[in-house]
This record gives C-alpha cells, sequence and structure tokens, in this order.
C-alpha cells in the first residue's frame, strides 16, 4: 500500500466537509426531533403518549443525523475518488500518451 501525504488544504478540506456533514446532521435532527416531539409542549397528552413522543423523536432524529454524516462524507470520498488521476506517480507524463488507462 502506499502512503502519501496530504498537503495542508486537502487537511483543510476535509476539515471543512466534517465540519459541514456534522453541523447538518445536527439541523436535520433538531429539526425531525421538534417535528415529532413538538406537539408535546403544545398540547396536553397522556404522561405514556409524551414520553412516546419524545423517545420517537431523540430516535429518529439521531437515526437521521448519523445517516446525514455518513451521506455527506461518503459522497466527498466518491467525488473525490473520482477527481484523483489514476496514474499519479506511475510513470511519466510524457509517456501517458500511450497509457491505456490515460489515454
Amino acid at each position: 500500500m502506499t502512503t502519501t501525504r496530504r498537503t495542508q488544504a486537502e487537511r483543510d478540506e476535509i476539515t471543512v466537509e466534517i465540519g459541514y456533514a456534522l453541523l447538518s446532521a445536527c439541523f436535520l435532527g433538531a429539526v425531525v426531533f421538534a417535528t415529532i416531539a413538538g406537539p408535546v409542549a403544545v398540547w396536553d397528552f397522556a404522561p405514556a403518549v409524551e414520553k412516546s413522543l419524545l423517545v420517537a423523536g431523540a430516535w429518529v432524529g439521531g437515526v437521521l443525523a448519523v445517516i446525514r454524516v455518513v451521506h455527506v462524507l461518503w459522497r466527498y470520498g466518491q467525488r473525490n475518488q473520482h477527481l484523483a488521476d489514476p496514474c499519479e506517480g506511475q510513470h511519466r507524463a510524457a509517456s501517458r500518451v500511450g497509457c491505456p488507462r490515460c489515454g
């Protein structure tokens, strides 16, 4: 396995992407929780119903937040995989003309 060092720009890029994934996941989780558990703050329900709504809101919001983080980071990885040079470091630029992978 070949290990390549990342540039500062690449490290900054992944840091921003992780921050975006976490922030958007928190926002999504909060909106979903408020949507499901919000009626508890407005109307009077039986204690069992209130607890059920709060638990369901927290559970669904948490699951969707995790799915959001995975989706954003997966998409980032896929996007960068397509941008990578398939023959980077394997041959000189002048010999790329005849390379079956580079064209």
